[in-house]
C-alpha cells in the first residue's frame, strides 16, 4: 500500500508560477500528476516512467517539469507560465505495473492523493 499526499496548490496569477509536491509513503516505480477541472474528466499531465523516463501531455509540455527526489520519496511537478486553462484539482498517482502504453490513463493507476487545488486567475 502507498499513501501519497499532495501540497502546494494555491492562487496565482496567469504568467505565474508553482511547485506541487507529493510526499510518498511507499516506493512505486512510476509516479505521475493528472488534473481535473470543473465538469471535466481526470486528464493526464506528466509522468515519470520507472523512475527514468519522463511523459508530457501537449498542453502542459515545455511550461511543467516532473521531478522526483528518491532520496525522499517525493514527487515535484514545476508549473510554469500558467494560464486559465491549468486550474484545477491536480492529483498525485502512483502504480508498479505500468507498462509504457498504459501511462496517461488514470485508470490504470492504482495510488492516488486526495488532491490540491490550483486556480490560475487571468
Amino acid at each position: 500500500q502507498v499513501h501519497l499526499e499532495e501540497a502546494g496548490g494555491g492562487l496565482v496569477q496567469a504568467g505565474g508560477s508553482l511547485r506541487l509536491s507529493c510526499a510518498a509513503s511507499g516506493r512505486s516505480s512510476t509516479t505521475g500528476w493528472f488534473r481535473q477541472a470543473p465538469g471535466k474528466d481526470r486528464e493526464f499531465v506528466a509522468t515519470s516512467f520507472r523512475g527514468s523516463r519522463t511523459y508530457y501531455s501537449d498542453s502542459v509540455k515545455d511550461r511543467f517539469t516532473i521531478s522526483r527526489d528518491n532520496a525522499k520519496n517525493i514527487l515535484f511537478l514545476q508549473m510554469n507560465n500558467l494560464v486559465p486553462e491549468d486550474t484545477a484539482i491536480y492529483y498525485c498517482a502512483a502504480d508498479d505495473r505500468l507498462i509504457q502504453s498504459s501511462l496517461r490513463r488514470a485508470a490504470e493507476y492504482d495510488y492516488w492523493g486526495q488532491g490540491t487545488q490550483v486556480t490560475v486567475s487571468s
